[in-house]
């Protein structure tokens, strides 16, 4: 047993991956572009080596975004909503109930409205219905007389049911950019980034293809001086939507990605949308400009609440609501739900995080971590999952169990496909579906241990040994001095951060304490420290390190990992170190 924890101890610290500092190169693009020769490290590492890359990451535009009508379908699509549109066709938007199926289901029914359509929307129930078109759901909406269902966000896979809408007299339109299966659905048009291989920007968002679609729509009314400037300014609007769906579903903020997230973030903050700004308020972030860690940390999670633990239909009204008392209601309300969701999430972690001890998951022989619960919310257990893989650096699979069925969300680590590894055991599986890094599957319960054992055998055989580790990618080594406010408004214009663009973070090696820690937070948790080398001493917070305090003190040096901010207090700014980790010689 005590070797046991040894090896845990050992497979759960970080390891530093430290990018080698290319300082001729970084010299000469700091020379060519002004950047600091941080900053130009930071671009080295992000393969952006000519000026002309630099300055446009660094500034990026809306004219940066890809035409529509290259997107794969689009045209297709674009021909058959006019056709809908001229003949007075009932139109049905049918989402997903995540922030990127919200958005993207609010920027359709807000240009349709706009072009007095008939227009409603339809998101399925998560527990109720599942992830999804769904055979009850078509003929529902056949018998309220629709003519044709856009799909945002799902449909792909859809070929049952969709080959039931048109048995129902209804055309479907796909609008999606989840792993397409080896059959596509018989769908009147099916936009899709991975339709074509030479498409340039894949890894779109569900909330992303919407928009190119509304985009492509909006151009057919270039002519008409009376509505096109109105469906610009509902274009520029729509990039908030798009900024969230984008940020929320983790794609890369990288291309157009990032050039969206970036105008998006911005017009947020100053949007006079009611609800927007009641989102913005409740979540009390208003009179900031908002980052993308605002989007993923506190605006996505109360929109995902109404789907996790109600019905997402509240969040697309607020999203196309026009009063700001009935916007702040639900956004009050949504905030309520969050909270909720967080206090169940927490329970459930406790417990899984107990059958994993008990069964013995944590063992570092073991590739995989799967655990199943009785009376789970399944519009949580995707969450947990997301804490387990981090916590153990394994990819994690959370079910619900109710005795028959076990319905479960899985997420991945670094360099494994997950919904690849599922796919290997579809045998085992009544449904399965998702991408790269997160997939959602059902199973019978009593195949639920073949599966686990499968599942096992796939991950071994496609896990290298040193990828089961949690792993901080260190931009390289610099001396304190090398940093000052110049080089942080730098750094500031490399946002927004996230996955693809990940917030810098920098090494300082051999650097010693320049006064002793103090421990602060309300359950003594964190550290406030000043550390120095020879080229100078700075501030430092230590997030949920107090308990390294007497290490520190005894130490002679060390080396940390860090990002560098900013830190305003009473109309000042100082430099500040924000501690990631630190390494004991």
């Amino acid at each position: 047993m005590p070797t046991h924890k040894k090896q845990i101890k050992k497979q759960l610290s970080k390891i530093w991956k430290i990018h080698p500092v290319r300082t001729e190169q970084a010299k000469q693009l700091s020379r060519e572009t002004g950047i600091s020769r941080i900053v130009a490290q930071v671009l080295l590492n992000r393969n952006i080596t000519t000026s002309e890359e630099a300055k446009k990451f660094m500034n990026p535009k809306l004219t940066d975004l890809l035409e529509p009508n290259l997107l794969p379908g689009i045209s297709e699509a674009v021909e058959r909503i006019q056709r809908a549109i001229k003949a007075g066709e009932k139109i049905t938007i049918y989402g997903d109930y995540d922030a990127d199926g919200i958005t993207s289901t609010a920027i359709l029914w807000r240009l349709l409205t706009m072009l007095n359509t008939k227009v409603n929307f339809y998101i399925p129930h998560r527990i109720e219905e599942g992830y999804g078109l769904n055979t009850a759901s078509i003929e529902k909406l056949a018998e309220q007389g629709t003519n044709l269902i856009i799909t945002v966000d799902c449909g792909i896979t859809a070929c049952g049911e969709i080959s039931r809408a048109s048995e129902l007299g209804m055309d479907v339109i796909v609008t999606d950019h989840h792993k397409i299966e080896n059959e596509i659905p018989q769908a009147s048009a099916i936009v899709h980034p991975q339709l074509d291989m030479n498409y340039p920007s894949p890894a779109s968002a569900g909330a992303m293809v919407a928009f190119k679609l509304a985009w492509a729509v909006c151009n057919e009314y270039k002519d008409n001086n009376d509505l096109y400037p109105k469906l610009k300014s509902f274009l520029i609007n729509a990039t908030k939507f798009a900024a969230v769906g984008t940020i929320a579903d983790v794609m890369d903020l990288v291309g157009e990605n990032r050039s969206l997230a970036h105008f998006g973030l911005k017009a947020m903050s100053s949007s006079d949308m009611p609800g927007v700004k009641a989102l913005i308020n409740t979540a009390r972030l208003d009179g900031k400009l908002l980052s993308s860690r605002d989007i993923a940390f506190q605006i996505a999670p109360m929109l995902n609440a109404s789907g996790r633990l109600g019905h997402a239909r509240l969040a697309v009204e607020l999203l196309t609501s026009s009063s700001e008392l009935n916007s702040l209601k639900i956004a009050q309300y949504l905030k309520q739900q969050n909270n909720e969701r967080r206090k169940i999430e927490r329970e459930i972690f406790k417990q899984a995080s107990q059958l994993i001890t008990t069964g013995g998951y944590d063992h570092p022989d073991r590739k995989t971590i799967v655990v199943a619960g009785e009376n789970w919310h399944q519009g949580v257990v995707g969450i947990v999952a997301s804490r387990v893989a981090e916590t153990y650096f394994r990819p994690a699979i959370v079910f619900n169990n109710d005795g028959q069925t076990c319905v479960g969300s899985a997420r991945s680590v670094r360099n494994f496909d997950i919904y690849q590894g599922i796919s290997s055991c579809a045998k085992h599986l009544i449904s399965f579906g998702g991408h790269a890094g997160a997939a959602g599957l059902r199973v019978e319960s009593k195949k639920l241990p073949d599966f686990i054992e499968a599942f096992e055998q796939h991950a071994r055989e496609n896990i290298l040994e040193d990828e089961a580790v949690s792993m901080i990618d260190i931009e390289g080594t610099f001396e304190i001095g090398d940093f000052n406010e110049r080089t942080i408004q730098q750094i500031q214009q490399l946002s927004p951060f996230g996955q693809g663009n990940p917030v810098p973070v920098f090494a300082a090696m051999g650097v010693r304490l320049y006064n002793t820690p103090r421990i602060v937070g309300e359950k003594g948790t964190h550290l406030q420290l000043s550390i120095r080398d020879r080229s100078g001493f700075v501030r430092c917070i230590a997030f949920g390190m107090g308990n390294l305090e007497k290490k520190l003190i005894e130490a002679d040096y060390f080396n940390v990992a860090f990002t560098a901010e900013l830190n305003s207090f009473n109309g000042n700014s100082n430099l500040q170190f924000n501690i990631c980790d630190i390494q004991f010689e």
